[in-house]
């Protein structure tokens, strides 16, 4: 008997194992976590079904095709419409921005089998497996199995075989793994970050895919088994800590196991309901907790800590508020001489504005992505009604059941004080389907199927059965929740909350409790959601177990991200949005598929724009108001000027106008370099202008390199210079000007691709692959590391160890060592003495020094002008983006370079 659970367990772990080695290859690569990972399995399994059903394909074709073709073409399509964009923005607009996918991919299945006629599927249909129909049966030691289980488990395994061998032995998987570890980093070395991506995507969609069709024959074509079939994945991905794929296939096989012997195994567990269904939930929780504290930044804080900016802060105050307060206007005209079912609808939107607040107090100012929002709204509304059936009055029961919400809020809040980012997603989501399959479901809670009765909530004039009295009662709440929200922002506590999500480490060292400030934002946000609750199932008059289940935290997190998170008006238009659009398809007869798809591609425009709708509109305006001002004033622009803005002394007068870069080439890098041709200059900045946003760093900066030659750029701190390093490495866009390398414009080229061309950026701070280890940083840059390990046999050492466990000098060496070895034709030296002792400096100017004799031309940044000047061939002072001399070495002294470094006479 045992046998027999341990053998199916190991055909169920399989699928489990193949969905979640899918995961973790495209987390490990990508660094997005595809919670439509899925919705990518049941639509190849849809394509199978319909290629062997309706085309009359043999089986092992139609699964090929799907599996093998269809599944990691859509992979491609998504990076190339989606998560090319959401790779760049932060963790919420990547876990919202997937939330679409997931319900957006199945329903455009289903519209597709429509439009064509194809034959129809429910969650009732059950298409046959990959092998012999029906499945053949056979004894192993026993055991009973079938031809579909056996497929399910060798396919499974070849795959985990083949994924753990290209990610661990090719170079296509050491680039993935870099371009995750630091992916600005990798474009510098030469990798196609983007290239590499799409391939990661088409191979994890490849492997949902075969999860999909493997899983067919049990699962059936049923969407929401498949996202089920995700996070029971997802379990084996958090135990291999999203990165490691044999252990995350090894950790499916175990979770099919145990999910079999608990069912089998168990009966005294019958007594809670759920709670044997509910292992995948338990373990997925207990290993998120145990195994994957965040390492890299505090718990809690969030990838995208600085807040957008501010478009609508030079605009006045009234200007600001008129289009809600006519919003508000307009809606309180229609509440009263609208139609009682519209004005109802109205209602329903404004109380899932009220439960959407909440996401705005813990995601838009805490940072924390957290999906237990429905879990917390369902507690209050059924604490609620188990109160008032217990004899309590209606006012009484309704503050019990908010008190509750904030209770369970803060023991939610617990994981939070140790886990951040999409762990701590993952973790609020498993608490919730926790709640949902075995809390919910115990009957002297829930009440059984029936649920608990509640009446309206009166006033003495009026009670909430009329739809009118409940928007108004609404509007009411959601403005003193938006009150509080503002209040919060600006007081003490809220500048508390801001500085641990900005920098929790600083916050701790000045005196802030980071535990306290995640506390009481999930208690208020948990205390808003259960009030939703409580009023949502007043007007309903009942509430049960079923009404608002987990996955519609899932959905309505994503609703409210769309609008704009951090704002309560995002959460009043996202709750307005949800209830019009389903109703508004229902009125012209569009299928409500539509719906669903277009909610999925707002998940599109998170991709371009992370901060939602409102955010873009005021950057709109914004830009129109700019567009207007410029062509207003229509006043040139002088990108560089040539006079310092600094006072110099007499004798540095002369120097304070920039030469041109021909006049520049013509100084001499030594005294006796007249006696010898001067060579060309090999790499050149011309009129380069360039900034971030709408702010301009460089303005008109001329340079040039040439070969053989080291020019060291020195200025104070905000010169420009580690800007000048980023444009000349193609890290940052020029916006005037142009970057030559050889006589050819190279303006326009991605870093990667100059890269490639022979220049190299060392840059500020460290220039490795943390989570590589030395030789899998050296690879990617060298074919072979053996000339290097010959040169530094301190690396040779260590080459098995991770390059984030070296001392900050083997890490700087480890990051000029490939240069060494395979000389590029520039190199950029940004800060290379940053944090290192005197020794380590001295070798690594001695490897400038012998690159310098290799003919490699060097654009050497540094602030300290002591250990710069030793080496310099030639010189160039920056200061406010310009450079205001540049000149042989042996012309400065020590007025000029007080004058020009320092800004002083």
């Amino acid at each position: 008997m045992i046998l027999g659970y341990l053998l199916s367990g190991l055909v169920t772990g399989a699928i489990f194992a193949v969905m979640g080695s899918g995961l973790t290859l495209s987390y490990a690569a990508t660094g997005v976590f595809n919670f439509a990972h899925g919705a990518v399995g049941f639509l190849t399994a849809l394509v199978f079904y319909q290629l062997n059903l309706a085309a009359g394909l043999p089986a092992w074709l139609a699964g090929l095709l799907a599996a093998g073709v269809f599944a990691p073409a859509l992979g491609y399509l998504l990076h190339l419409a989606m998560f090319r964009g959401l790779a760049q923005a932060g963790e919420t607009a990547q876990i919202v921005g997937t939330i679409g996918l997931t319900i957006a991919l199945p329903a455009l299945g289903l519209l597709v089998v429509d439009l064509l006629g194809l034959p129809s599927v429910d969650g009732t249909t059950l298409p046959r497996g990959l092998g012999p129909h029906p499945a053949l049966g056979f004894e192993v030691l026993g055991a009973r199995l079938d031809t579909d289980q056996l497929i399910t488990f060798c396919f499974s395994a070849v795959a985990a075989l083949g994924l753990w061998a290209f990610m661990r032995h090719t170079p296509y998987g050491l680039r993935m793994r870099a371009s995750v570890d630091r992916r600005r980093l990798a474009t510098l070395r030469g990798i196609d970050v983007d290239g590499t991506s799409a391939l990661a995507w088409m191979l994890g969609s490849g492997l949902a895919g075969l999860a999909g069709v493997l899983a067919v024959p049990v699962l059936g074509l049923d969407a929401t088994a498949y996202t089920v079939l995700l996070f029971a994945s997802a379990t084996a991905a958090v135990f291999g800590r999203l990165r490691s794929i044999p252990w995350t296939f090894a950790a499916g096989l175990a979770l099919g196991v145990v999910q079999n012997l608990v069912a089998g195994y168990t009966d005294f567990l019958q007594e809670i309901t759920g709670l044997r269904t509910a292992v995948p939930v338990i373990l997925l929780f207990a290993g998120l907790v145990l195994l994957n504290r965040s390492r890299e930044r505090v718990a809690g804080s969030a990838a995208e800590d600085a807040p957008p900016p501010d478009h609508l802060a030079g605009v006045p105050l009234w200007r600001r508020r008129l289009p809600w307060v006519a919003g508000l206007v307009a809606l309180l005209g229609f509440t009263f001489a609208g139609s009682e079912y519209y004005v109802g609808l109205a209602a329903q939107g404004l109380v899932l504005a009220l439960i959407f607040c909440s996401f705005v107090v813990v995601t838009g100012i805490g940072g924390m992505v957290n999906l237990a929002q429905a879990a917390f709204a369902s507690m209050a509304a059924l604490t609620c009604g188990w109160a008032f059936s217990a004899g309590w009055p209606l006012f009484a029961a309704i503050v019990v059941g908010v008190l509750a919400a904030g209770a369970v809020g803060m023991l939610v809040a617990l994981p939070a004080l140790r886990l951040g980012g999409r762990v701590l997603t993952l973790a609020t989501l498993a608490l919730a389907l926790l709640a949902d399959q075995v809390l919910f479901q115990v009957d002297a809670f829930s009440n059984g199927t029936i649920g608990w009765a509640l009446p309206a909530l009166g006033f003495g004039f009026a009670d909430t059965s009329d739809p009118r009295v409940r928007v108004v009662l609404l509007l009411a709440l959601i403005g003193l929740v938006g009150l509080l929200v503002r209040n919060l922002e600006r007081s003490a506590s809220g500048r508390a909350i801001l500085a641990v999500r900005s920098a929790p480490a600083a916050a701790t060292t000045s005196g802030l409790s980071g535990p306290r400030a995640k506390i009481v934002l999930f208690a208020l946000a948990s205390a808003i959601a259960g009030l939703g609750g409580v009023l949502f199932a007043v007007s309903k008059g009942s509430i049960t177990a079923t009404d608002l289940p987990a996955f519609s935290g899932f959905v309505w997190l994503a609703v409210v991200v769309l609008q704009g998170v951090r704002r309560i008006g995002g959460a009043v238009l996202g709750g307005l949005v949800a209830v019009a659009v389903p109703e508004l398809l229902a009125t012209w007869g569009v299928s409500a598929q539509v719906g669903a798809i277009l909610f999925g591609a707002g998940g599109m425009i998170l991709a371009k724009h992370p901060d939602g709708v409102l955010a873009q509109l005021a950057e709109s305006r914004h830009r129109r108001r700019q567009a207007r001002a410029t062509s207003a004033t229509a006043l040139p622009v002088s990108v560089s000027p040539r006079v310092s803005a600094a006072p110099v002394s007499p004798r540095a007068s002369a120097a304070t106008v920039a030469p041109s870069a021909s006049a520049v080439s013509a100084a001499s890098g030594a005294p006796n370099a007249s006696a010898a041709p001067v060579p060309e200059a090999l790499f050149r900045l011309d009129g380069v202008v360039a900034g971030y946003a709408d702010c301009t760093v460089l303005r008109g900066v001329d340079l040039d390199v040439r070969p053989g030659e080291v020019v060291a750029l020195l200025g104070a701190n905000g010169a420009g210079k580690s800007t000048t390093c980023a444009v000349a490495a193609g890290d940052r866009p020029v916006s005037a000007g142009r970057v030559l390398l050889d006589g050819v414009d190279v303006t326009a080229w991605p870093a990667h691709r100059r890269a490639r061309a022979g220049v190299l950026l060392a840059p500020e701070g460290r220039g490795v692959f943390p989570g590589l280890t030395v030789e899998e940083n050296l690879r990617t840059w060298l074919a072979e590391p053996d000339a290097v390990y010959e040169r530094m046999p301190q690396l040779a050492a260590r080459r098995t160890v991770l390059a984030g466990a070296l001392s900050g000098g083997e890490q700087q060496l480890l990051t000029l060592a490939p240069a060494l070895a395979r000389p590029p034709r520039v190199l950029i030296a940004d800060e290379p003495s940053l944090g290192l002792a005197p020794l380590v400096v001295r070798q690594v100017f001695e490897v400038f020094a012998e690159l310098r004799e290799r003919g490699v031309a060097l654009l050497l940044v540094e602030e300290k002008a002591t250990e710069a000047l030793a080496i310099a061939d030639r010189v160039a002072f920056m200061r406010l983006g310009h450079v205001l001399w540049a000149g042989p070495r042996a012309e400065v002294d020590g007025d000029r370079l007080t004058a020009a470094y320092l800004g002083v006479t």
